[in-house]
């Protein structure tokens, strides 16, 4: 471990004697509030959520900035994804919960500014126990897959229209 250790810390003394900025390969973003456009969430959300998208393509491989607005109430079924979510509370009060069954006593509760990471597979579920907005940042393609196929919105049948 020395010897990569010793290549890096000799690489960023000769960067920063050179006085070299970073290369930065990425458009920037700079985004008030109020710029944040919302749509509906995607199909493999129940209805009543609204999503943006803040940076980034979630669908694709690289990194991705999304926003999921809630009412008070609003349930996300036992799930897991092949990346790390990185989560971040914005607005409101955001329960957690571990494992592949939805276990209210499980919730643990995250308000503003706070923080989650789930590693990539790791089942979990969440609430928003107020109206909330979450920040979930991460490398994509971010995909989202119910512990039971029968919690995904986007598979359930449409109900029949009668004449």
């Amino acid at each position: 471990m020395r010897t990569p250790l010793a290549a890096v810390a000799a690489s960023l003394a000769v960067t920063a004697a050179l006085g070299a900025q970073p290369v930065i390969t990425a458009a920037s973003v700079l985004l008030r509030d109020s710029e944040v456009k919302w749509g509906d969430a995607p199909p493999n959300l129940e209805k009543g959520a609204s999503f943006a998208v803040i940076s980034g393509d979630p669908s694709t491989g690289g990194p991705y900035v999304i926003r999921l607005k809630m009412p008070a109430g609003y349930k996300v079924a036992p799930h897991w994804h092949p990346t790390a979510e990185n989560i971040t509370v914005i607005s409101g009060t955001f329960a957690l919960g571990m494992g592949e069954k939805f276990d209210p006593a499980a919730l643990k509760d995250f308000g503003p500014g706070s923080y989650g990471l789930m590693p990539a597979e790791m089942r979990h579920f969440a609430m928003a126990r107020t109206a909330a907005i979450v920040q979930v940042h991460g490398i994509g393609p971010f995909a989202l897959n119910y512990v039971n196929p029968w919690d995904d919105p986007s598979k359930r049948a449409a109900p029949a229209k009668s004449n």
